[in-house]
């Protein structure tokens, strides 16, 4: 901004002003002869001389005030930017993008990554820093954790898998820190083949999932409505000091149909919510080509209180849960075990649709990962709703019933105690969540990465990896698992 000052007068403007003599004004008037006085006349003089110095100071004085006020206006520094916070260059190779929103509530501890699509499992911490990698002898398929002994149950695809569906495998193993394989069960065949998940029990038997394979008359004289072979679920239990399955349990056991009368598992689904609905895919057309995969459990977890197994089974949106204390031949059946039923399913939930039954509202579109929860939290459960046909994932913690009594035209769902959704939260497969000492969440995105969010749904932190994650574990720094690793 340039500052003017008002225009000056000219001496002569001054001269004149100063010499107006007022009119009939008797005091200030002035004979005209006494202008003719040489003493008037030379004071007259000396006036003007000084009131001409006067307004060249002036008029200079204006002009240099103007000139050294444009010289500051246009000296005058002009507003610093904001300052650019310097991001530091890490000096190692990050695993992923990580993005830190709340620095406080961020959880510093470390992350096991089960990355399917790379065939890699190894340890990073929040900054996405690799602390440590297994050696894997075959591609992974899907679930790879550790054990509190220091080592890997590792969920893997055999040489050459004769069942080639999504999540498939045929082999388990249990790998040492080093590499080492010091445990090798291969179950692939054309009659069956393990697939995506498997559980170390207390005993230390191995739970693991199946797909039986049936051929597409086994399947009509089930009733099932599709002219293709089928591929239904299966869990065994394996004896890793002898390589024995010791106890098994068959899906294909505990059918019921409404689709054709003349056969023997026909009857009215609704009526019988402890039983499998063999056309249930097909009927709810969410799958355009099953290629016989009519279940695709996705997902396996151990009530070690109640001696239940819980199976995610994604196709149906819902997890049944199966009693564990039966025989073999029990669980072919419908009685005995603990809960009197057999292999029945002595609970469900997830998807009241499923069975018919009207009383209950679903909750799940397609679900991965029933994670059982430990200590103050014991009877609740963390599990990933994909949202499929949704557009939009969520995580749920729920609370299992105080009983498992599964009841006919009743609201068999569970209590939502917990949840998390996102507009930007979406992965139509795998994913999980677990949860966290400081009391956060951390949700595996599997098309995506990790979240990490509180209690109060805050999120604090992201890491973005390109791969395809199935999985992520969590692991204390101070944790036995950890301090076998040497870390």
């Amino acid at each position: 901004m340039i500052l003017r000052r008002p225009n000056c007068c000219t001496p002569s403007q001054i001269l004149t002003k100063t010499n107006v003599i007022p009119p009939n004004n008797n005091v200030f008037l002035i004979k005209i002869e006494m202008m003719k006085n040489k003493f008037v006349r030379l004071t007259a003089m000396l006036f003007m001389l000084l009131v001409s110095i006067a307004w060249l100071q002036s008029c200079s004085e204006d002009d240099v005030t103007e000139k050294n006020t444009q010289i500051i206006a246009e000296e005058e520094p002009v507003p610093d930017e904001p300052e650019v916070p310097v991001i530091e260059e890490p000096d190692f190779t990050p695993e992923g993008i990580v993005e830190v929103f709340n620095a406080d509530k961020v959880e510093d501890n470390f992350i096991l990554v089960n990355d399917a699509a790379a065939n890699r499992a190894y340890l990073m911490n929040k900054e996405a820093r690799l602390l440590h990698e297994w050696t894997l002898t075959n591609n992974i398929g899907n679930d790879v954790f550790l054990l509190s002994n220091g080592k890997l149950l590792a969920s893997l695809e055999s040489d050459d898998p004769q069942i080639r569906l999504g999540g498939k495998g045929g082999r388990l193993q249990i790998v040492a820190p080093d590499g080492t394989v010091e445990w090798d069960f291969i179950y692939s065949s054309l009659e069956g083949e393990t697939h995506h998940d498997a559980e170390m029990l207390p005993n230390g038997n191995i739970i693991a999932m199946v797909w039986q394979r049936l051929s597409t008359e086994v399947a009509a004289q089930a009733g099932f409505m599709l002219e293709e072979d089928v591929f239904p679920e299966s869990i065994i239990e394996i004896n890793p000091a002898t390589n024995e399955i010791v106890w098994e349990w068959h899906s294909w056991d505990h059918l019921i149909q409404d689709h054709d009368a003349t056969k023997d598992n026909y009857g009215v689904i609704s009526e019988h919510p402890e039983l499998i609905d063999i056309n249930y895919v097909p009927k709810s057309e969410t799958i355009a080509d099953i290629k016989g995969d009519i279940m695709h459990a996705n997902a396996i977890a151990y009530d070690e209180v109640n001696d239940v197994i819980l199976l995610s089974v994604n196709f149906y949106s819902e997890v049944w849960a199966i009693d564990h204390s039966t025989s073999t031949a029990e669980a072919a059946g419908q009685s005995g075990g603990n809960y009197g039923k057999g292999g029945d399913l002595i609970y469900r939930f997830g998807n009241p649709e499923t069975y018919q039954n009207s009383a209950g509202t679903r909750l799940f579109h397609n679900n991965h990962f029933p994670n059982l929860l430990k200590g103050v939290d014991q009877g609740k459960l963390l599990i990933f709703s994909n949202g499929n046909n949704l557009g939009q994932s969520t995580v749920f913690e729920l609370e299992l019933p105080s009983a498992y009594d599964l009841q006919t035209n009743s609201n068999n769902e569970l209590k939502i105690t917990w949840s998390f959704t996102d507009p930007e939260l979406y992965s139509p497969k795998v994913s999980g969540a677990v949860p966290l000492p400081n009391g956060n969440i951390l949700i595996t995105e599997g098309t995506f990465g990790y979240w990490e969010v509180t209690r109060e749904k805050e999120v604090v932190w992201k890491c973005n990896i390109q791969g395809f994650i199935w999985r992520g574990y969590h692991y204390s720094k101070d944790s036995p698992e950890i301090k076998l690793l040497g870390l």
